[in-house]
């Protein structure tokens, strides 16, 4: 006989489905007693550089207890965003994600409805819904949830489907059937460790955030470091190096989210059409893309350094 938790979960994951969702797994709601000592170290070396919000929250992070009073489960879900089309190859290059539109507005619609459907079909359920924006450790709770692990370029990885996708979570006051963690498919290889421009891999699973080429292009808000000078690989926005050599991504497949076709400027525009782009095209071609993130000055100073 079906229990009510199992039940709920089915329902859950189905409806993930129906939203378009790649997958979805459940983890119990508890402190992430192996990330801690991790963050710790992590943040006591200035891995985060500028990034100083990281240092903030640190028992949040930690216990989701502390976002959601009462909080039984968290679901996490993973949304691809492998692109149809890529950009010109001769052209400074922006990373996949942010070809088309900002995916918080779009995962966190998708979120609503999903919290939504379980308030109606189950009954009185709080939770919040995060996309990359409160202090949550998403890939740890996607690799808990028999979503993935997380390789040696810290990203989660599946087997199935590579790493080109985004991950969010509910966290709910509501008892589900848990999923059990997936093992680590990386091996001997050390391909993203090999192609990493500018060394930010600094041992197997450990990325120095303040050596990525996503974060001098998106998280810096002061002038690109002289020594980063030819190490950036063209990258005027974000960086998928790291995921691009992975063999798993061998397996990465289109997405069908409408919402996140690219504008067809951003795919076709050449090196001197970013050169010579003004504020009006930069409005237009982004117009509700997580470039805007970087805003119109810090994309040129990008370009202006890449030059």
């Amino acid at each position: 006989m079906i229990n009510n938790k199992e039940k709920y979960t089915q329902l859950i994951k189905q409806e993930a489905k129906r939203l378009g969702f790649l997958s979805c797994g459940v983890s119990k709601a508890e402190f992430l007693e192996q990330e801690a000592p991790r963050l710790e170290k992590w943040l006591s070396q200035n891995f985060h550089g500028e990034m100083k919000y990281m240092e903030n929250h640190f028992d949040k992070r930690l216990n989701p207890k502390l976002l959601v009073d009462d909080a039984k489960s968290v679901v996490s879900l993973l949304l691809n965003y492998y692109p149809n089309e890529m950009q010109n190859q001769e052209s400074y290059k922006i990373s996949k994600y942010a070809y088309g539109n900002d995916y918080h507005f779009v995962i966190k619609e998708k979120l609503k409805e999903l919290l939504y459907f379980i308030q109606n079909e189950i009954g009185e359920v709080n939770g919040r819904a995060f996309v990359d924006s409160a202090p949550v450790l998403d890939k740890a709770w996607a690799a808990k949830s028999g979503l993935g692990w997380i390789g040696k370029n810290a990203n989660l990885i599946t087997q199935k489907t590579g790493s080109f996708y985004f991950i969010a979570e509910l966290i709910i006051d509501l008892d589900l059937e848990y999923d059990s963690p997936t093992t680590d498919h990386c091996g001997t290889c050390t391909a993203c460790i090999d192609a990493c421009p500018t060394q930010a891999i600094v041992s197997p699973y450990v990325v120095d955030g303040s050596k990525c080429i996503s974060y001098f292009t998106i998280e810096l808000k002061e002038n690109i470091p002289q020594e980063m000078n030819g190490k950036l690989d063209e990258w005027m926005f974000g960086c998928d190096v790291c995921q691009d050599v992975c063999p798993w991504n061998r397996f990465s497949t289109p997405n069908n989210e409408p919402l996140f076709s690219p504008n067809p400027e951003l795919l076709s525009f050449s090196k001197k059409d970013w050169e010579e782009i003004t504020i009006e095209t930069f409005n237009k071609v982004f117009k509700n893309s997580a470039v805007k993130r970087t805003k119109y000055e810090g994309l040129k100073r990008n370009i202006n350094f890449l030059k």
